[in-house]
């Protein structure tokens, strides 16, 4: 069937805007490479066309679409930071709703950002069956700029729009469509679908979503719903001001609801968790790009083999499933297998009772991975990744053993969290073809992992690692080799710092509830129930031979251990956990007396202030030790880690982009006012303290 008739003339043929002037639907088309980012000329474009639509006679509705993969995906990264130029986009958008023709939005990909305001502006939206609509500012420490926070709200209602704007999550378009977002799921044709639908709207009164009421809701439940969204955003200030402005959309004409939002964005715009956000956002993309690693072509991976079906080999192979990979997992007897079989299935069945999986994708998936025992299965694995338990002769034994069974070229990968990767790589013939794979548990959830280079490793080795990572979608920071690599190296000296602050006088709920305060998710010592006591009481033991004698040591989590006490698992570790809630327990409160008595010291209540700065301080001071040891090559990687391996609050950016912000010098002195008080448990790197002497920073 014809849609439509070519007119004699086209206009707006020049930039990344086309107006396909066809009668009676005209096209506008989007074509910014690579995502149709809203940049000025996109702005200017849609201006021009949507002008020229009104001035055209012959011309009785529009649809607006984008060339390639995805509706507008956002603004323009290249204009982060920048003065906005004019057109800006809320005059685009207005233009849009108040065309007095009908303008309907053909949206494939994503529609995320300006890209969703473009949307909502539009008198229809007809969505391909894989488009996701977001709102994600927040996660930029911004609100969104171009009417989102009003609109929104007038077609899905308060509490649904407070949700998507506060959270930035995406919705896909079966939801978007139950929501009132789209007003039609395309088949195969989506602009002969939005073409269609724009000709049925000709004639007929417009829905301008800017002249909709949207319902009220009750003062006290608006109340409770903000005072949570604050309370999940732990110190975010973007997700609270977003749900604010929505709930206005209820009292104010759209006109003064978007001045007070287009004010919102320009303050937040220039705050410090605004930068620190934009840093974590260039942060995540500059980390792949490994000094010495351009052009490096990476090894072709299909094949992977786990060795180890516990918890987190359990979690690797589900990842790798996830993304489409065969996946072979070995154990050593047919008991452990089962039981790790019945792991991964655990972990797709959670998920389809959630709806967040549809039963057909489980059963793909579940059939991506094999099962064996023994090692044997794995000699035409293209990447073979061990699990193990972590100790340096059982990992090294394995290793022999994988290097007589793989196929020569294949990469050898250890998931060790703490161990020396260049000495397991030395028991094989091979040491170039071995690197460190270190996951993040849960592995199918988390999205770091560390790449772990021995001085032996090979250049396309590494590069595979970073290709497996980025079809993982996981966030990879490269780093060499030292106790702990960089994240669990840095937790070790925190921890540690909490532990001298709990003989100083502190305890447990009150460290962890101070470092909730600052913006992590949970506490060292809730870190330490939730992984469990064992691991690290493990290499405490492994290290206790070389420790120094004169170094400060505290044995409260030994005692734990050796009372049987290892976190959630066992019921009780540094809380007591009744029904699934976390307690304080008398029983450790006398185990961490008993150690200042035994140290010599005289309790106090210490503040919260003191425990930022002591933790907060730990780790920069750490972090400094590992760059002025090359372990990585920039403070970025240091930031990432933190930021998506352990929780350090994004919107400050990193613990060294923070420092940078507050000034070295000053987290430094912070700590050392209480130096020397109570024993030697602050002992300055001369790399921090030769950057704070010189006033010296992170990022240029």
């Amino acid at each position: 069937m014809t849609l439509s008739t070519p007119l004699t003339s086209t206009s707006c043929t020049d930039g990344p805007v086309r107006l396909v002037a066809t009668a009676p639907v005209a096209l506008i088309e989007i074509d910014n490479p690579p995502v149709n980012a809203t940049s000025q000329a996109v702005r200017a474009g849609l201006l021009d066309a949507i002008q020229e639509i009104e001035r055209n006679p012959q011309i009785q509705a529009a649809v607006i679409a984008c060339a390639g993969r995805t509706f507008v995906a956002g603004a323009d990264i290249r204009e982060f930071g920048q003065p906005p130029r004019e057109p800006h986009l809320p005059d685009v958008v207005n233009a849009i709703e108040a065309c007095s023709k009908p303008v309907v939005a053909a949206v494939q990909g994503t529609a995320l950002g300006g890209g969703c305001e473009i949307a909502l502006a539009c008198h229809g939206r007809v969505l391909d069956p894989g488009a996701q609509f977001g709102l994600p500012e927040v996660k930029l420490g911004l609100v969104p700029g171009a009417g989102g926070t009003q609109r929104l709200p007038r077609l899905v209602g308060l509490e649904a729009a407070m949700d998507l704007v506060s959270s930035g999550r995406s919705v896909k378009a079966d939801e978007a469509l139950r929501l009132g977002l789209a007003d039609r799921i395309s088949g195969d044709d989506l602009r002969g679908d939005a073409m269609a639908f724009a000709r049925e709207l000709v004639g007929r009164p417009l829905r301008r979503l800017g002249e909709l009421s949207a319902a009220g809701m009750d003062p006290e439940a608006a109340a409770r719903k903000v005072a949570d969204i604050r309370r999940k955003a732990r110190g975010a200030e973007a997700p609270g001001r977003a749900a604010e402005l929505v709930l206005l959309a209820a009292e104010l004409p759209l006109a003064e609801g978007m001045a007070r939002e287009r004010e919102t964005f320009l303050e937040l715009r220039s705050s410090d968790q605004a930068a620190a956000l934009r840093h974590a956002f260039f942060a995540e993309r500059e980390v792949t790009r490994v000094p010495g690693i351009e052009g490096v072509e990476p090894r072709p991976v299909q094949k992977i083999g786990i060795v180890g079906a516990g918890t987190m080999g359990s979690g690797i192979a589900v990842a790798f499933a996830d993304a489409g990979f065969d996946v072979k997992v070995v154990e050593t007897d047919a008991q452990a297998l089962a039981a790790g079989r019945a792991r991964i299935a655990d972990v797709y069945e959670r998920q389809v009772a959630s709806g967040r999986l549809a039963e057909a994708v489980r059963d793909e998936r579940l059939t991506a991975v094999s099962y064996d025992v023994g090692l044997a299965g794995l000699a035409d694995r293209d990447l073979v990744i061990e699990a193990v338990f972590e100790d340096m002769e059982v990992k090294r034994t394995l290793f022999r053993d994988l290097d007589r069974i793989v196929r020569p070229g294949a990469v050898l990968a250890t998931n060790t969290s703490y161990l020396d990767v260049g000495a397991i790589a030395q028991a094989t013939s091979r040491p170039a073809d071995v690197v460190g794979l270190h996951f993040f548990s849960p592995a199918n959830v988390m999205k770091l992992v560390e790449i772990v280079r021995t001085d032996a490793t090979a250049a396309d080795v590494v590069a595979t690692g970073l290709a497996v990572a980025k079809r993982l979608r996981k966030i990879p920071v490269v780093c060499r080799v030292c106790e702990g690599f960089v994240g669990n190296r840095i937790l070790t000296r925190y921890r540690q710092q909490a532990e001298y602050l709990l003989e100083e006088g502190a305890l447990p709920h009150e460290v962890d509830a101070a470092m909730e305060a600052f913006g992590f998710p949970m506490g060292p010592f809730a870190v330490s129930d939730l992984a469990g006591l064992d691991i690290s009481w493990a290499r405490r033991k492994r290290l206790a031979p070389t420790r120094d004698p004169r170094e400060r040591y505290v044995d409260v989590a030994d005692r734990l251990c050796e009372a049987g006490r290892f976190g959630r698992k066992t019921g009780a570790g540094w809380y007591r956990y009744e029904g699934g809630r976390r307690e304080p327990d008398p029983f450790v409160t006398e185990l961490i007396e008993d150690a200042s008595r035994r140290r010599g010291l005289t309790r106090h209540p210490v503040s919260v202030e003191e425990i930022q700065a002591r933790i907060r301080a730990a780790i920069v001071n750490e972090a400094c030790k590992i760059l002025d040891e090359r372990i990585v090559e920039r403070p970025l990687d240091i930031d990432v880690v933190m930021m998506h391996g352990y929780g350090y609050p994004a919107w400050r950016g990193g613990p060294l982009f923070e420092a940078d912000r507050v000034g070295l010098k000053a987290i430094l002195d912070k700590v050392n006012e209480r130096a020397g008080r109570d024993g030697p448990g602050w002992e300055p790197a001369e790399g921090l303290v030769s950057r704070a002497a010189s006033g010296g920073r992170f990022y240029s």
